[in-house]
């Protein structure tokens, strides 16, 4: 359905925390120039955490209004409650976004029978394309492959972002799952290797400073071009590795301003890169081409 860069779009703000709509519709622009294969809108890169309800169907409405379906559009909408994750789902569904995002049930730490029944819900109560989340780094969750291929058998849901980084989840899921289900990375850094694994693109943090070389070195992994694949995605090395030098998105929104793009704010409990790090990120900006 969805193959390629999916970017993990930031939420560009103002100084006073609200959201910064100029910003954002530069971003969606610079993106669709640069060949952007789809924008995730309000995931964690989103800073969905610290949205309101009304804000985080607010950017979904004006992203996909600006997109104008040039691209797909992913709606992250997930929650640690069933009942916030299909609100939100319903608004995504609402705003028309192509389909939606849903971070494993954070804090909470279900049983795997609970997140079948959580993920089951969501997909009986809006009838839109879902897309698992997994990222146990920050849920203390983990959907197993197991649970995966139970909650494939569900017709809306129609994949998964397996953000562990762990390979070895790449061969264990597709096994378990029809061909037409979809697998993306979370994981910047593994990326080329899960593609030609199987894998079918990646939602990914790099692609906000690098969207060009990220699509071609996807799509270079897509068509079983390793050679090529690899030569992009080493001049990007340094760049996966310093934009998680501290929390996602504190790194991605700072090298985004030094490019020009978005103002400095970023919103509370989350705070502004520091300083000390500030020479690695603008020398792997440098080595990727984009500063």
């Amino acid at each position: 359905m969805f193959k390629g860069s999916l970017v993990a779009l930031v939420t560009p703000m103002q100084a006073d925390e609200s959201v910064d709509y100029a910003a954002l519709e530069r971003l969606i622009e610079f993106h669709i120039e640069q060949g952007t294969d789809g924008i995730v809108s309000v995931g964690t890169t989103g800073e969905s955490a610290t949205l309101d309800h009304q804000e985080h169907c607010d950017v979904m409405r004006f992203t996909v209004d600006k997109v104008a379906g040039r691209v797909p559009v992913i709606a992250g909408t997930g929650s640690n409650s069933t009942r916030e994750a299909i609100e939100l789902t319903r608004c995504a569904r609402e705003m028309g976004a192509d389909a939606a995002l849903l971070v494993a049930p954070y804090y909470n730490k279900p049983t795997q029978e609970g997140l079948y029944q959580h993920y089951r819900a969501v997909a009986e109560a809006v009838a839109l394309p879902q897309i698992l989340y997994n990222v146990p780094g920050r849920t203390a969750c983990d959907i197993l492959p197991e649970t995966v291929g139970r909650l494939a058998q569900i017709p809306n849901i129609i994949g998964i972002k397996e953000a562990t980084g762990d390979l070895s989840r790449v061969p264990e899921i597709l096994r378990r799952v029809e061909s037409d289900f979809m697998l993306y990375t979370g994981d910047d850094g593994t990326a080329i290797d899960f593609i030609l694994a199987g894998g079918h693109g990646g939602i990914s943090v790099t692609a906000n400073v690098a969207p060009k070389a990220v699509h071609e070195a996807y799509m270079a992994a897509l068509d079983g071009n390793e050679l090529v694949a690899r030569e992009i995605d080493a001049t990007l090395r340094d760049l996966h590795g310093a934009l998680f030098v501290e929390s996602n998105p504190i790194p991605v929104k700072w090298a985004l301003h030094e490019m020009g793009l978005i103002g400095e704010a970023i919103r509370l409990p989350l705070t502004p890169l520091s300083r000390e790090h500030h020479a690695a990120v603008r020398a792997a900006m440098e080595k990727a081409g984009v500063l």
